[in-house]
């Protein structure tokens, strides 16, 4: 991404996001983080204690869907633009625009919107994009003014609802923004304030860093397994 570009994102207030690698989290991970989530605290209980998920303020924050009815002939226009493409086709969109002017200036915040919602606050089990991320595209002018603390703690609490209490196998939900908690506080735990690294956490952590810690953790997973399957023969 251009340095223009990167400009434009942390105008947005996303300049935090930037540092998200690409990166598929295992299943098993994703199980263990829903498991290990108190819905009634909006609590992470992990093995070294607990942690409380708290955004600064909660309210009613999941966009509504589009209703393509009610849009102008021009929103119908950019709806159909982007109806039905993939986390991959925004990708290169994202990268390809040019910003030189400002129509394409703003359909470039347009496509890192639906971008950032697809691969990090609003993750669905449909790799295509909703009604719902497109929602957003259609209230620029409030981007900067959302809670997205709220908004994420809010789609986390209803995808593991979903998946705890009425049995979805899918865990739908920003799982990981959890699973860097999770990893940051366990590596950190017994450092000092002033010796934790700085904000974002995100930027503390390689694509590899974050392979490495997952598959770790799913082979201490396999082992305690295995210990557990021993002691009942």
């Amino acid at each position: 991404m251009s340095e223009e570009k990167k400009t434009i994102v942390r105008n947005l207030g996303f300049g935090g996001l930037m540092h998200i690698p690409p990166l598929r989290v295992h299943h098993q991970i994703l199980r263990e983080l829903a498991n290990s989530f108190k819905l009634e605290e909006n609590r992470l209980e992990i093995s070294y204690g607990s942690f409380k998920i708290r955004p600064k303020t909660i309210g009613d924050l999941f966009p509504q869907k589009v209703n393509y009815k009610d849009l102008s002939e021009d929103d119908k226009e950019i709806f159909r633009r982007f109806q039905g493409k993939t986390l991959k086709n925004l990708t290169d969109e994202m990268m390809d625009i040019g910003v030189g002017n400002e129509q394409d200036h703003l359909m470039f915040k347009k496509i890192f919107i639906l971008y950032i919602q697809m691969a990090f606050l609003l993750p669905m089990t449909i790799n295509k994009i909703s009604p719902v991320h497109l929602a957003l595209i259609f209230e620029m002018d409030t981007i900067t003014e959302r809670n997205w603390g709220g908004h994420v703690l809010s789609f986390i609490i209803k995808g593991i609802t979903d998946y705890k209490l009425k049995k979805k196998k899918a865990i739908d939900g920003c799982l990981f923004a959890l699973m860097i908690i999770y990893f940051h506080l366990s590596k950190n735990k017994d450092k000092k304030r002033a010796e934790r690294p700085p904000e974002p956490w995100i930027a503390n952590w390689s694509k590899e860093q974050l392979v490495e810690r997952m598959r770790a953790k799913i082979e201490e997973n396999m082992g305690i397994v295995k210990m557990a399957e021993t002691r009942e023969k």
